[in-house]
């Protein structure tokens, strides 16, 4: 990987992490209650995206794999953030939703991710070699 890659990569992470913010404060506005719902879809459409770009296999050259998966994906992600705001749900008692923050959110990455290699799967298949 050249510095150039390893510099795209550090910019993608912080642009995925800016996109996180801005999608999770749009999500949290004006909604009531206390379930992390904006950090759920930001994790599940992570996840799908995620999927998708591994799926496609060897239809993207390794280097934007890197950028997209690992910079960009990884800074838009947030696993710690569920851990926290988990952590946090249960020692105020609110034990309902912070196991399912943490378990909605374990399944429904697992499950948007699945779908995601699918879909990438089909794509690259129909990419032209």
């Amino acid at each position: 990987m050249t510095l150039m890659q390893i510099l795209l990569v550090a910019l993608a992470g912080g642009l995925g992490a800016g996109l996180r913010y801005i999608l999770d404060v749009a999500i949290q506005r004006g909604r009531r209650g206390v379930f992390p719902l904006g950090i759920l879809i930001v994790n599940v459409t992570g996840s799908l995206a995620l999927g998708i770009v591994t799926g496609l296999g060897d239809a993207l050259a390794a280097p934007v794999v890197a950028i997209l998966g690992v910079g960009l994906l990884g800074g838009y992600t947030t696993f710690s953030t569920v851990s926290t705001e988990s952590a946090l749900l249960l020692q105020t008692g609110r034990r309902d939703w912070g196991w399912l923050n943490l378990i909605g959110t374990a399944v429904s990455g697992v499950i948007a991710a699945a779908v995601g290699l699918l879909v990438g799967g089909v794509i690259g298949g129909l990419i032209p070699r």
